[in-house]
């Protein structure tokens, strides 16, 4: 069953201490979510580019609330995103620029395709990030386990409201189009490009790291490289059903915990993780910023 869309402001801060690599013991999966990251502030805004257009196109008022949420989750995600990327700069990595610089060269061709081309992509990166989600999720122990507790709190938030949100470009796909090898296509481009868009950005921070090249390094990577294509893989998947809807996938039962234990909070609540131990499940401590 879907879950409502909800808007929320959390307003996170991270210190001018905050470390890039927020999980000691994974540095490669520290920056390939910090990789992850860095794409926000430019993926995002083309998502929600594409979805006013599309307003114009859909008749149903149900489907029309539900974008308009969809664009106002997800202009929370990219500035917060964003105040987490000025970090990375600032901390060590300012050749993340150009990084950022290629995303918006990318963005800008791919805002030259038609609006069918660029809802199936929204709608099949979309749906690829539904595996994403699953895996952090239901494998949070594993993979953020004594990290920065700011750091895992961004990301699970983040995926929380994908959740929330998971059918609305598939929904807005099917009401534009509706073809079926347009959206095949879309799964696979959208999918893609933003995972090699990942990869430009922790190549450059395991370079300034000195680990690129190294052999062990390497071997961790590529098994969280695996791990990522295993889940994604199986979203992508089962996507290619002709009569797959995002809402016949069951969510993580840690969804609604986490929104329960969030609802009725005011807007300057912060929901922080506990990552110490096995503290982290289900629960979550919190911190109220003014």
């Amino acid at each position: 069953m879907a879950h409502a869309i909800e808007v929320r402001k959390v307003p996170f801060e991270f210190a001018d201490a905050t470390r890039p690599v927020w999980n000691s013991s994974q540095h490669e999966w520290s920056h390939m979510v910090n990789g992850a990251s860095l794409t926000m502030p430019y993926l995002e805004p083309f998502l929600n580019r594409t979805m006013r257009e599309a307003l114009v196109r859909v008749d149903d008022p149900s489907l029309r609330e539900d974008m308009e949420r969809f664009v106002r989750q997800e202009a929370q995600h990219y500035a917060n995103h964003r105040r987490y990327n000025e970090m990375l700069k600032a901390n060590g990595y300012p050749e993340l620029a150009a990084v950022e610089g290629s995303y918006e060269a990318d963005y800008a061709a791919l805002g030259q395709h038609s609006l069918e081309s660029r809802l199936a992509y929204s709608a099949g990166f979309e749906t690829m990030t539904m595996g994403i989600t699953e895996w952090l999720i239901n494998d949070r122990n594993e993979l953020f386990r004594n990290a920065d507790p700011a750091v895992a709190s961004l990301v699970l938030w983040h995926m929380v409201e994908e959740t929330e949100h998971k059918s609305v470009a598939y929904d807005v796909f099917q009401a534009v189009s509706g073809r079926y090898w347009l959206r095949v296509a879309g799964l696979l481009r959208g999918s893609l490009h933003v995972g090699f868009m990942s990869r430009r950005a922790y190549r450059v921070m395991l370079k300034k790291d000195g680990l690129w090249r190294n052999l062990r390094s390497r071997m961790r990577l590529w098994w969280m490289v695996g791990c990522f294509f295993r889940k994604a893989g199986c979203a992508m998947l089962r996507a290619l059903h002709p009569r797959y809807h995002p809402d016949k996938v069951e969510d993580p039962i840690w969804v609604d915990q986490w929104r329960h234990a969030y609802a009725g909070h005011p807007a300057n609540f912060v929901p922080m993780l506990n990552t110490a131990g096995d503290g982290i499940s289900p629960a979550f401590a919190c911190s109220d910023r003014k």
